[in-house]
C-alpha cells in the first residue's frame, strides 16, 4: 500500500528509548510491502532539551525554546505532519500551538490515546505518567473534553510511578518492570481498569511486567496508530 506523499516529522529524544520504540512501532504497523511504502520520517532526537516536570515542578530550566526550536527545524527541514515522543512535553506543544507557532499540524499523543481509551475501555482507565504530566491535568482536560473519565492515583503512588519513568531513562528495564507491576498490582486492588503508559517511558516498562498485553494502553501506540492513518489516509 503507498502512502499519501506527506514527510513526517518526530521530535523526540524524550526519551531516547522511547523514540526508538516509536520508530519499531511505526515499521511494525505500517501496511508496506516494500522500503518505498513505509512512512517517510524526519526524525530529531533531541536529548539536550531540558526535562519538562523539572520545570514544571519549578526546579530548572525552560524547555519549551528548545521543543519550539525542535518543531520549526523539522518543518524546515520538509515536515508535513509532526510527533512529539513525550506526553509532558505537550503542556509546551499546545501553548505554542495556540500561540500560532506551529505551521503543520500536530498528530497529538493525548488526544489519540484518549481515542484508544473510549475504544478499549469506556468505563475509564488508570492514568499512570510522571508528575508533570500528572499535575498539569493535561490528560484530564483533554479527557474531560470527550466525556472520558481517568483514574487517578494517589500522591505516593504517583511518586512511584514517576521514578519508574526515570528508571526506564536510565535504561534499567527489568527493574523498571518489577516495580511497575508492583504498582499496578496495588491500583487494581482498588479497581480492575486498564493501565494507560501516558509517559512514554511506561509502555517500554509495561513490556517487562509480564503482565497481559491487552490490559495496558500504551501512549506510544496509540501516538504510532495515529501517524499510520494520517500518513496513509487519501489526501483531499
Amino acid at each position: 500500500m503507498n502512502n499519501n506523499g506527506l514527510t513526517l516529522g518526530v521530535l523526540g529524544g524524550m526519551g531516547p528509548a522511547a523514540t526508538a520504540e516509536f520508530q519499531r512501532l511505526l515499521a511494525v504497523k505500517a501496511p508496506a510491502d516494500r522500503d518505498q511504502e513505509h512512512p517517510r520520517m524526519i526524525v530529531y532526537s533531541n536529548t539536550v532539551t531540558p526535562d519538562r516536570t523539572t520545570f514544571l515542578l519549578g526546579k530548572g530550566p525552560d524547555p519549551e525554546p528548545y521543543i519550539l526550536e525542535g518543531l520549526q527545524n523539522l518543518v524546515k527541514w520538509g515536515a508535513d505532519r509532526l510527533a512529539v515522543t513525550c506526553n509532558t512535553a505537550h503542556n509546551f506543544v499546545d501553548k505554542l500551538i495556540e500561540k500560532g507557532l506551529v505551521e503543520v499540524p500536530v498528530i497529538h499523543i493525548i488526544d489519540e490515546t484518549i481515542r484508544e481509551c473510549q475504544q478499549r475501555s469506556p468505563k475509564g482507565a488508570w492514568l499512570t505518567a510522571t508528575l508533570g504530566t500528572i499535575n498539569t491535568g493535561i490528560y484530564q482536560r483533554h479527557a474531560a473534553a470527550s466525556g472520558y473519565n481517568f483514574r487517578i492515583p494517589d500522591e505516593p503512588m504517583r511518586q512511584e510511578i514517576h521514578e519508574i519513568t526515570d528508571m526506564v531513562k536510565a535504561g534499567k528495564f527489568k527493574e523498571s518492570g518489577e516495580r511497575y507491576r508492583a504498582a499496578i498490582e496495588k491500583l487494581w486492588e482498588i479497581e480492575k481498569l486498564p493501565v494507560v503508559g501516558a509517559c512514554t517511558e511506561l509502555p517500554v516498562a509495561y513490556q517487562n511486567t509480564g503482565l497481559p498485553e491487552e490490559w495496558g494502553i500504551s501512549s506510544l501506540e496509540a501516538l504510532a496508530d495515529g501517524c499510520i492513518r494520517e500518513l496513509y489516509k487519501p489526501l483531499k
